[in-house]
């Protein structure tokens, strides 16, 4: 189980709460409170990961290379006692809490973090801070994991100490970061030993593998290893090299094999297999236990029974490791994107590009109608507007415009009508002559712009389809056919299709994600992408709004 199935069992888990849900309220009127504590405890399910170590090992850097990005603060010695920590959301921002309850949290700008959480700008924490919490658009925090990066152990403020021991309880696991230049302080042993005597599992990464040779570096890896055995009682520690900084420059350069060096994807790797699996058996299994608990509390006996038939198939598949979708997991992540990197797309370019060019005619247009009664006879002549695009001018000219320009088509059109007019009733009323001229003027600038927008695609795509396919923007289905059909290379229309594919799981993602979180009553743990994942998903399953022609050939597409 990867965190991809992990996070569709808990949709599915969703599903059969909505349906609890449903048959309680037929039978226990007033029962939803409970359900909604059930869905509460769904929508803040996390992963935990304490990350611990000396300051100055590199644990931020470490946490920007896992997660892709340069927006956590390095560099700031030392830090207050405040706990940081790093979770998923759009936009990006900040938000700190104080010690004192009766003030509530306030927002700020990532840049301004420092005024918070560093020493120099709040000395002794004279703000009173208790945490700072920092919301990143990172793929990594929008499967679930959650980091707390702890002030650096045995710094010269002592209170960092304390505040990162007294915080170690919340850790599903532990991630020790120390470093080749002076592996294991006493402070990160005694670490060590706390989470071994709390039952907890501690991941060990010593960092900066890019200032020692290859001698060196298996040297320290032994000592590391034995000193964890000895001093902290640990049978197999778990003691993985690696380079912080080689990993988030290959993470901005799109290097597949220089983040392999650098050690980070066998370090993410066995934090995702450990945390899945512990959380498998602790959440899940259980979740379902709840979820029986309850149908046994508010179902009549033959609904609670169809109920418990389902969660005992659920059950099988999360003990099985082979949940529900895994085979268009599979699929979806075809195109996998480097740590961190990927992001809601911005709506589909081609839309944008057709809905300008044709607003910038109109608006010429409109006004050429008003003050010109050579290009109103024309427009009569030919029949005017398709129905959608003569409702878009309306939107543009005022109503005395529209009776100055339109007047002389409807006085064609009349004529057109009595021209019509059949001999004899026997006449069949599908042969009769069309009562307009030539295609919507619109729809012709519409079609142009959509060929170029799709040209201009296709040749980006030529020249650097690895960063094109990166950032392409959300293109709507519609528009995705033709772009399909303009790509000549079988290779890559492939990788725009998986690409295409691995879009729409997103936003179904997104979408589960919203309701969950909805139906807990939780929509302020919502994100942007998750607040806008249904407008975004009829957008790129219909286009964009008022894109669509009322007289298109679906078949043309």
């Amino acid at each position: 189980m990867n965190l991809r199935d992990y996070e569709r069992v808990k949709f599915d888990l969703a599903e059969l709460l909505r349906a609890l849900a449903v048959e309680a309220e037929k039978s226990a009127p007033g029962s939803q409170d409970h359900v909604r504590e059930l869905f509460a405890r769904l929508a803040e399910d996390r992963f935990n990961l304490v990350v611990v170590g000396r300051f100055s090992r590199g644990k931020t850097s470490l946490m920007n290379a896992m997660l892709g990005t340069e927006r956590l603060p390095v560099g700031i010695l030392p830090l207050t006692s405040v706990i940081t920590t790093v979770a998923y959301g759009s936009p990006e921002r900040a938000i700190v809490s104080y010690q004192e309850a009766r003030r509530p949290p306030l927002e700020i700008a990532l840049d301004a973090l420092a005024e918070y959480v560093t020493q120099q700008r709040n000395p002794g924490n004279a703000k009173r801070i208790r945490t700072a919490e920092i919301r990143l658009n990172a793929e990594l925090l929008r499967r679930g994991f959650h980091f707390i990066d702890t002030p650096g152990l045995g710094s010269p403020v002592w209170e960092n100490t304390r505040t990162t021991e007294d915080f170690l309880p919340e850790a599903d696991a532990f991630l020790l970061v120390t470093s080749y230049d002076s592996p294991l302080s006493a402070e990160e042993l005694r670490i060590a030993r706390m989470a071994r005597s709390a039952a907890k599992r501690i991941f060990v990464a010593l960092n900066k593998q890019d200032v020692v040779c290859e001698a060196d570096r298996h040297e320290a890896l032994r000592y590391v290893q034995d000193q964890l055995r000895v001093e902290a009682g640990m049978e197999e520690p778990h003691v993985l090299s690696i380079s912080a900084r080689d990993a988030m420059a290959a993470c901005l350069a799109h290097d597949a094999g220089g983040l392999q060096a650098s050690g980070l994807p066998e370090l993410q790797a066995a934090l995702v297999r450990f945390l899945v699996d512990e959380k498998r058996d602790e959440f899940l299994l259980r979740f379902c236990d709840r979820i029986e608990d309850a149908a046994g509390e508010l179902l009549p006996a033959t609904a609670a029974s169809r109920l418990r038939e389902q969660l005992y198939a659920l059950s099988q598949r999360i003990a099985d490791e082979q949940p529900a979708g895994a085979r268009r997991s599979a699929i979806a992540e075809s195109e996998a994107q480097p740590p961190g990197s990927a992001r809601a797309p911005a709506p589909c370019e081609v839309c944008a590009h057709v809905g300008k060019q044709c607003f910038d005619y109109l608006c010429r247009f409109q006004y050429e109608l008003l003050t010109d009664a050579a290009v109103r006879q024309r427009h009569a002549e030919q029949g005017g507007f398709c129905d959608l695009h003569t409702w878009q001018y309306w939107g543009l000219a005022s109503p005395r415009g529209t009776c100055i320009a339109y007047s002389p088509l409807l006085e064609r059109l009349s004529e057109r009508l009595l021209e019509t007019v059949p001999v004899s009733s026997q006449t069949d009323p599908d042969s009769r002559p069309p009562m307009t001229g030539r295609a919507c003027m619109l729809c012709t600038v519409r079609a142009r712009a959509e060929h170029h927008a799709i040209d201009a695609v296709v040749r980006r795509l030529q020249a650097d389809p690895d960063r094109t396919i990166d950032t392409l923007s959300a293109i709507c289905l519609s528009h995705h056919r033709l772009l399909l059909a303009a790509i000549a290379d079988p290779a890559l229309r492939r990788r725009v299709l998986s690409r295409e594919a691995a879009l729409l799981y997103r936003l179904a993602e997104d979408m589960r994600r919203y309701a969950t979180k909805f139906d807990a009553l939780h929509r302020g743990l919502a994100s942007d992408e998750e607040t806008r994942a249904a407008q975004s998903a009829i957008a790129v399953l219909a286009g964009q709004r008022n894109m669509r022609m009322s007289g298109m050939d679906e078949e043309s597409l």
